[in-house]
């Protein structure tokens, strides 16, 4: 232990008043292999979409790489004849609707233009004048399944985001009165781009059927561009007779993203001291820059009392473990401070991403930071939710009963409650909602639901950032979606199949399927609608034209923490940790 070290023990020791020999053991700072951060190479994603009067609606990205200055030109190929759509660089967004579009199949592509001079060519997009009109892009299944869970990454290198899926959309809960026994095993599936079935890994039975037993993250965890898929994996059939797995070797295992075939493992994080079946089938997988440069595996187990975190680092084929961290190494105890959700972000600004576990925070060096002592929250959101203040904040709905602050703002460095509901709540349950909904406010709008004795809604209050109750209907149960959609920087309401504007009307687009996930996928900054169908995934895009022009959200450290995360535990929109409308 290093002098910094040492006097960070004695500091704590004597905060705490704790006696030395009961003081936690400095840890020291994780140093991976990455020299500077690893981040995705992305093209310029650009969409061509026909319209209902067969005009050509083109979108795509501005990239973090862009000069400040950079405009576009837009050319479209039509047979051997290519012409520039545009009059004049395109400025002010990064989309165009071609108005001239000739008859039949088409090219478009993209070029930066910078003091006079134009940039490489994007990847070309394909449109038909003479098709119907459509907004959405579909993606045929390898089978007439649907999907509980989509990974987004970039699986080849090429520049765009592919698609690992597991189906089928099916869901066991490990608790008492709703555990049943699995129909079959999951199947993790993985398409391309443009849609080619890439390969298909079993889960097998060692795996039982729910979001539980099976998270899953895609991401590009070794720095070669090509993203891995991190699963929770087992052996053989180790049911017992009534269909539980309760023993047999589970293990953290690593595929290769464009095959599926095993790169490496190592042992789950064990069954050993949790108080029975439904507190040990509790598992959860995320992505942190413990360094600040190296993309690191999260591996949680537990959520109701004892949790176990261990993270990795992944490298040159091999996993090497870089700390483990157990709630009962605090004083006083993290136990029970887990949520359905595990997330990753700098939230102190010290370059290195913190584990926010729920209502308790664990530090770069797996540590722990902070706890509210909460208890278990169902829903987390990170980012700069109130501009109008310093620093970041974290909203949550407890789902533990509370006399007070069952729904809450903190400030995220240090867990510091910024307001909280004065009222008692039962079970706060579900996704929630955080999201910049209504102009009139500045920040997010944050929304929770209460349950009655039977589980089921009760009543809910929509909040500003401030904690101003601002509305308390039902604005979609314990788990409304929204979305960015039509150009300004408030996102709009997703439900019933419909997308709305909050106390608004409704746009022409109707969804079909079940939503899986909502991210920046394709396009310009505004996000995609991900629905399973049986036999397709669908992805919406909007045809809207922009108002401004924003760098992809994908490119946002905490928006692309959360998309890498929402492909297990509870889904939750992902959070952009500077709100569009609020850049500076």
């Amino acid at each position: 232990m290093n002098r910094g070290w040492r006097l960070a023990a004695a500091l704590f020791v004597a905060w705490s008043g704790l006696a030395a020999e009961d003081a936690p053991v400095a840890k020291p700072p994780v140093t991976g292999y990455a020299a500077e951060r690893v981040k995705e190479r992305l093209d310029r994603g650009l969409i061509a979409r026909t319209e209902a009067d067969q005009r050509i609606y083109l979108s795509w990205r501005l990239l973090e790489t862009d000069a400040a200055g950079v405009a576009f030109n837009v050319y479209r190929r039509a047979g051997e004849t290519v012409e520039k759509v545009n009059s004049h660089p395109v400025r002010e967004t990064t989309d165009l609707v071609d108005k001239t579009a000739p008859a039949g199949k088409l090219e478009y592509f993209v070029r930066p233009w910078l003091g006079g001079e134009e940039g490489e060519a994007c990847a070309p997009a394909a449109a038909d004048r003479d098709a119907p009109a459509s907004d959405f892009l579909s993606i045929k299944l390898n089978g007439d399944h649907t999907f509980q869970k989509v990974g987004i990454a970039d699986l080849d290198g090429d520049g765009r985001y592919d698609f690992v899926i597991k189906q089928p959309n099916v869901n066991v809960d490990p608790y008492e009165q709703y555990w049943k026994k699995s129909p079959g095993t999951y199947q993790l599936e993985a398409y391309s781009a443009d849609g080619r079935f890439l390969w298909r890994y079993d889960l097998g039975w060692a795996i039982e059927q729910g979001i539980w037993y099976s998270p899953y993250v895609v991401y590009d965890l070794d720095g070669d561009g090509k993203a891995e898929v991190a699963l929770k994996a087992g052996e053989g059939d180790p049911r017992d007779a009534d269909g539980r797995v309760q023993t047999g070797p589970e293990y953290l295992l690593i595929l290769d993203g464009l095959t599926g075939k095993e790169r490496a493992r190592a042992d789950w994080p064990s069954r050993d001291g949790f108080e029975g079946y439904n507190r040990y089938c509790r598992n959860q997988l995320a992505i942190a820059y413990l360094d600040g440069r190296t993309p690191c595996l999260l591996v949680q187990r537990g959520t109701y009392s004892l949790i176990k975190l261990h993270a990795y680092e992944f490298h040159h084929g091999r996993l090497r473990e870089l700390w483990q961290w157990r709630s009962t190494d605090e004083r006083p105890s993290y136990n029970g401070q887990g949520a359905h959700c595990l997330r990753a972000a700098d939230i102190d600004g010290d370059g290195r991403d913190e584990v926010v576990l729920g209502s308790a925070v664990v530090d770069d060096n797996g540590q722990g930071l902070w706890t509210t002592r909460l208890g278990h929250p169902d829903h987390v959101y990170i980012g700069d939710l109130d501009p109008q203040r310093p620093g970041l904040e974290i909203y949550y709905g407890i789902e533990t009963r509370q006399p007070r602050n069952g729904m809450c703002m903190v400030d995220a460095a240090t867990g510091r409650i910024l307001w909280g509901i004065n009222r008692p709540t039962r079970h706060v349950h579900g996704q929630g909602l955080v999201a910049d909904l209504d102009p009139r406010y500045p920040g997010c709008e944050t929304y929770s639901a209460d349950t009655d004795a039977e589980k089921k809604f009760a009543w809910a209050l929509l909040h500003d950032a401030r904690g101003n109750v601002i509305g308390e209907e039902n604005l979609g149960g314990f788990a409304p979606k929204a979305v960015y959609w039509d150009g300004d920087p408030q996102r709009e309401m997703i439900g019933g199949g419909k997308l709305y504007k909050l106390d608004g009307p409704a746009f022409r687009t109707r969804l079909q399927g079940e939503v899986v996930a909502v991210a920046d996928v394709l396009g310009d900054w505004r996000e995609e609608i991900i629905t399973t169908l049986p036999g397709e995934m669908r992805i919406y895009v909007t045809v809207i034209p922009s108002r401004d022009r924003r760098v992809c959200l994908m490119q946002d450290a905490f928006y692309r923490a959360d998309v890498a995360t929402a492909s297990q535990g509870y889904y939750q929109i992902p959070t952009p940790k500077v709100l569009p409308g609020t850049e500076r």
